[in-house]
């Protein structure tokens, strides 16, 4: 089983529900949603679009996926967010849009914020206690290759290639898209998202994901509110 702690929105926020809508399944219940339609794209595309993010559900990560380390429970990390949690203080993202990163789409701050590239940097460094090291096979995954000289050093000291000065919170909307269809789609993820995309987005938790069996999909397991010292068990 591995974990990751990322931020999603509440699950009665019109946000979750759009997203849960167009990635076909809920993050919260792991439940799968009926495909929807969508002028100019079909319901199979969609499909085959959405496989990768539909896999973790909409969420942003602020710690990638980690098995737990073998001194600690998941109990501790459950009290550990609890107390991080309560450390901060809620805040917005005044704007979020549909916007390309790398070959693939996501919700995007329109522009940066820098309090979710602080809340992400921390939680990176306060949660790493509970990361077991990254196997050879896992680095191997990350292909780092291709990685730059700064990434390569957060690959092997954070366990992520895209964290510190090389993080760019997003929530992904689609795995890779193919550069000719690109235009496309990005036109149909603005008439379907951008109408719950006029208001900030509040950023008032951090939430625990847990990976459903090797290779399954991820769903939440508890959302700690920011500000405060409880967690709410998601069922």
């Amino acid at each position: 089983m591995r974990y990751a702690i990322c931020f999603t929105p509440a699950p009665s926020d019109p946000l979750s529900q759009v997203a849960a809508n167009w990635l076909g399944r809920n993050v919260f219940s792991g439940e799968m949603v009926e495909p929807p339609a969508v002028r100019g794209i079909g319901i199979h595309e969609i499909a085959f679009h959405t496989a990768v993010p539909r896999r973790y559900g909409f969420h942003g990560v602020l710690k990638a996926p980690f098995h737990l380390a073998p001194d600690v429970s998941e109990e501790q990390l459950l009290r550990d967010m609890m107390r991080f949690s309560g450390s901060f203080q809620p805040f917005r993202i005044p704007r979020i849009e549909v916007a390309r990163l790398r070959n693939f789409f996501s919700l995007m701050p329109a522009v940066p914020c820098d309090q979710m590239h602080y809340l992400a940097s921390a939680v990176v460094q306060h949660f790493d206690y509970f990361r077991a090291p990254l196997s050879e096979a896992e680095i191997e995954r990350s292909d780092p290759d291709w990685l730059s000289a700064a990434q390569f050093a957060n690959l092997h000291r954070w366990g992520n290639p895209d964290v510190m000065d090389e993080f760019r919170f997003h929530m992904p909307v689609t795995g890779p898209v193919d550069l000719v269809d690109m235009p496309r789609i990005e036109q149909a993820l603005r008439n379907f998202f951008e109408p719950v995309l006029a208001e900030p987005v509040t950023v008032a938790n951090i939430a625990l994901m847990i990976e459903e069996g090797a290779g399954g999909p991820f769903r939440v397991h508890s959302l700690h509110p920011m500000g405060k010292v409880s967690a709410r068990k998601i069922a």
